[in-house]
């Protein structure tokens, strides 16, 4: 996709070119792929809990967006992906680490958990996404029916991303495949440029030339 340098410096016609564009191109790559839906979210969070027997997982990446809305309040593609990225909660970076290990080992691709479920869940740690400060705080809770363990105890949580900072780990990225799954969300009305346009500069110091591109892409959704 081509992208328009300097867009603060474009006029009203050329941006909402520019945006149109995105957004056509969101929509002729979700062709007719498999969209995931809450339930399997819910599910990713119950199975992931109970395979490294913790109380609580994180969910970062595309799937996060399903804390927030469900897959009928989405455009499709939003939802595209079929794998859940799961953070473990653990009290430093290497255990972290082994408990994401577990995860990818017993449900993560091509596992037989995802060949009779339809997705898979990727564990993952803090340096795979560009997270903007103060995201903790304001992580979204899903704690339901559906993700209490097959016996009926214990009940576990899943804490996705809000759907801002979503969108910043997702634009420091910058891959075409994020791009369109910010533009689609941008076009439904479903989340705030001004907001995204705030964070992008706290991310950490590594990913700061990546946002700083990312802020001119923002400003022609403003």
């Amino acid at each position: 996709m081509k992208i328009i340098r300097d867009v603060g410096t474009q006029g009203p016609a050329i941006k909402n070119g520019h945006r149109a564009a995105v957004a056509r191109r969101a929509r002729r790559c979700t062709g007719s792929r498999r969209l995931m839906r809450r339930d399997q979210l819910e599910h990713a969070i119950c199975a992931a809990c109970q395979i490294i027997d913790r109380p609580e997982v994180i969910v970062l990446g595309s799937q996060s967006i399903l804390g927030t809305f469900d897959e009928a309040q989405l455009p499709a593609d939003a939802t595209i992906s079929l794998e859940a990225d799961v953070l473990p909660i653990a009290a430093d970076n290497d255990e972290t680490a082994r408990l994401a290990d577990l995860i990818e080992g017993v449900v993560g691709e091509f596992s037989s958990f995802e060949e009779l479920h339809g997705f898979s869940i990727d564990g993952v740690d803090t340096t795979t996404s560009a997270l903007p400060d103060g995201w903790r705080s304001r992580l979204v809770k899903v704690q339901n029916a559906n993700t209490v363990a097959p016996s009926g105890k214990p009940q576990f949580t899943g804490w996705c991303l809000n759907k801002e900072d979503l969108c910043v780990a997702k634009l420091s990225a910058f891959r075409g495949k994020d791009q369109n799954f910010v533009a689609a969300l941008l076009e439904s009305g479903l989340v705030a440029p001004n907001e995204i346009s705030e964070r992008l500069p706290t991310v950490p110091d590594k990913y700061k030339p990546a946002a700083e591109r990312a802020l001119g892409w923002i400003k022609s959704w403003m």
